[in-house]
Formats: structure tokens, sequence, C-alpha cells
């Protein structure tokens, strides 16, 4: 009787263990189910049991742990090279934030030749931003670094990092800069000048009129032409005046024909020639053969011939010439009339033509005529019937295209 008893409590306690579903494989239950002849196999099976599962457990723990582990690490190393996205996007935030909104307009300038770091230190100290590492962050968000343009600029008071780079990179949105460009004559600089720092033009106009006033060297003969550096120059400055302004042009154009290696001496007969070449080239392939154009036609003391030269002497541009303009002996840079170069370069050339003027191609020509404007093609000959054959292919291309009349 006490065994049956004992045995029946066993049987029962078996059967719950047997229908824990929730912990027990297939495979334990099966084994469960198999009869279970004494309390001692019912203990022992238990026990195994028991173990299983608490494997089971201490596998899953450590499954977890390692995956968390690996999880960590993988951020935290992202992190350090700044290449998760939401890093680097709070981190943005973070050097960005301002309690308030964007304050009052203030007056930003950049001078040539800073770099985004100089720049973002000026705009930390006008509270413009609120970090140089965000103005930075930005920059580099925006491949701004070359960019960042000179000038003054209209900015407020804490704003975000990329709406001020959007600003600086706009050369629309620059003030207070005077742009000179290659091919530009004195005329076309000093109203550009004007323009840009807000000093009358007569101010200008007097210093030019006042020949070198020391500023020139003296091989210039007290004429500006040709002696302005194109590039970019910041005239906003309070303390800018039209002979500062001039000053720096012309100290410019000293120091890159120190550059280019042309002498002393040299520099303005080069600079003639070089201004030529500016105004008559349409495509950098043919500086080197209209300097040598130049110089075969010098050699042999044939007038230059060259329409641009004829049109700076009568103000207008080449297309405007009229046959009393080239024929008249009057105007001193009628060099269809006129031996030798003229008596002033008549632009500002840039480097490719100062080259071009110094080193000139190896050719026996004495001639050109671009017969195609379309694509600017221009051919080169020694011979004065070659290059009316020339014209005449001009003149058709002319015809052509509906441009003969």
């Amino acid at each position: 009787m006490g065994d049956d008893f004992d045995s029946f409590f066993d049987d029962t306690n078996f059967e719950k263990v047997s229908d824990d579903h929730d912990v027990a494989t297939h495979g334990e239950r099966l084994q469960e189910q198999q009869p279970v002849h004494s309390r001692r196999e019912l203990r022992e099976r238990r026990r195994k049991l028991s173990k299983r599962r608490n494997l089971r457990v201490i596998f899953i723990v450590v499954f977890v742990v390692m995956a968390l582990v690996v999880v960590f690490t993988v951020r935290s190393v992202a992190s350090r090279r700044g290449t998760s996205p939401d890093s680097q996007q709070s981190t943005a935030e973070a050097l960005d934030y301002y309690d308030s909104q964007e304050g009052e307009e203030v007056q930003f300038t950049v001078n040539s030749g800073e770099d985004a770091s100089t720049i973002a230190q000026h705009l930390v100290q006008q509270d413009i931003v609120k970090t140089t590492e965000g103005f930075l962050h930005a920059v580099n968000a925006q491949n701004a670094g070359s960019k960042l343009q000179p000038g003054v600029f209209t900015l407020r008071k804490h704003m975000s990092s990329a709406s001020v780079v959007g600003v600086l990179i706009d050369t629309s949105a620059a003030q207070g800069i005077l742009q000179v460009k290659s091919g530009e004559t004195v005329s076309d600089v000093i109203n550009a000048a004007a323009a840009a720092s807000g000093i009358d033009v007569s101010q200008f106009q007097a210093i030019i009129s006042a020949g070198g006033n020391s500023i020139l060297p003296d091989e210039a003969g007290g004429s500006y032409e040709g002696w302005f550096e194109p590039g970019s120059y910041n005239v906003s400055d309070s303390s800018t005046t039209a002979q500062s302004v001039i000053t720096q042009l012309v100290q410019a154009r000293i120091a890159k024909l120190d550059e280019l290696g042309i002498p002393e001496g040299q520099r303005e007969e080069k600079i003639n020639v070089a201004s030529i070449i500016e105004n008559e080239v349409n495509k950098d392939e043919y500086r080197g053969k209209v300097s040598r154009v130049i110089y075969n036609r010098l050699e042999q003391d044939m007038p230059l011939g060259m329409d641009s030269v004829v049109a700076y002497g009568n103000g207008v541009e080449s297309s405007q010439l009229t046959d009393a303009m080239l024929n008249d002996p009057s105007n001193p840079y009628n060099d269809r009339v006129n031996k030798g170069l003229p008596p002033t370069p008549i632009s500002n050339p840039g480097d490719a033509s100062l080259s071009a003027a110094m080193s000139p191609e190896e050719g026996d020509w004495l001639y050109f005529c671009t017969v195609n404007l379309q694509t600017g093609e221009t051919k080169f000959t020694a011979s004065e019937d070659e290059f009316y054959q020339f014209r005449d292919e001009y003149k058709q291309w002319l015809a052509a295209n509906g441009l003969d009349g």
C-alpha cells in the first residue's frame, strides 16, 4: 500500500513535468513519456532535464552578451571614425545650436587669401556662427574649401554654419571686390573699381591723368594701360583710396612680371606685344603663332595691320571699324598706316599672352586669318596670296551662315 501510494504521487509529479511544454524540447518530451519504474529513475531523469535546460539558458545568455559587445564595439569604432550618420548629425546640430533665432544683420569681410580656418575664427568672433568646428564641418560637407569668395557679405548673428557657407560661396553676394579681367582697358578697370569701392570715378581718373605719380615704373612712360594685374582685389576697407587701389594693381603686375622672369627694361615692350595677342587670339593654341607674326612684321619693317589696335585708338570694338577709321593717318594707333608697336599697350594682358610674348613659336608667318567664327579656326601663312585665299574662305563662311551683310 505504501509503495503504491508513493508511486501515485511520483507519477503525478512526472506528469506535471512532462506537461511543461514551454521549456521541454520535443525529444525531451518523448523521453519523459517513457514509463518510469522507480522514484530513483524519476529523480535521475529530472536531474538530466534540469542540467540540459540550465546549459541552454547559459548558452542563450552568453550569445546575447556577445551580440551586445559586438554592437557596442562597432558603434564605438564608427563614432570615432565619424562614419555614423546619426552621430554626425547630432554632432553638427550641437556645434551649431543656438537658443535664439537669427539676430541682427552684420557685415562680414573675407580678405583675399584667407583660408577656411581663419574665416571660421572671424565668424565666431562676430557671433555669426557658434563654433569654428561647426563651420569647418559645413565647409567639408559642401566641398566648399576652394569656393569661398573674398569680399564683404551681409550675414546675421546666430546663423547655421551651412547657411553661412552657402552665402560665402555665392559670387553675386560678395560686395567690395574688384575683379580685373584679362583684356580689359584702364577705363574698364577704374569704372569697376569705383563701383566696387564706392569711391567717385573722378578720383581714379585724376590719378590716371597725372601719369605715373611715383606708382608706375619709369619704362611705362606714364601710361597705366597694361600695368593692371588681372585678379580679385578687396576694395571695401574704410582706409581704401583711389591711389591705394591703383598702387595695389600696379604692384601686383610688377610681382607677376618678376614671377614670369620678364626683366626690367623689356617689360613695357612685352606688355605691349602681349596686349595685342590678348585681343587678337580666340584660342590659346594660337597665342605663340600670333606672337611670332608680330615679331616677324616688326623685323621686316611692316605695319602690324591689327584691327584691334586701330579699334583701341578709336574707342570702338573691332567689328565697329569703318573704312575712314582704317585709313586715318592721324590716329597714332592706326597700325595699318604707322609702323612699329602702338604708343602704349591696348589692354591688360593675362599670363598666357605675356608668356607668348616672351616665347613666340618658331615660324615664318606674316599673316593670319580666322576662317570660322564658330570654331575659331585660324590659319597662318607667310604668303600674301594665300592670306587672301583665307579671306575668301572667311567670306564664304559668313555667307553660308547668313552673316555676310
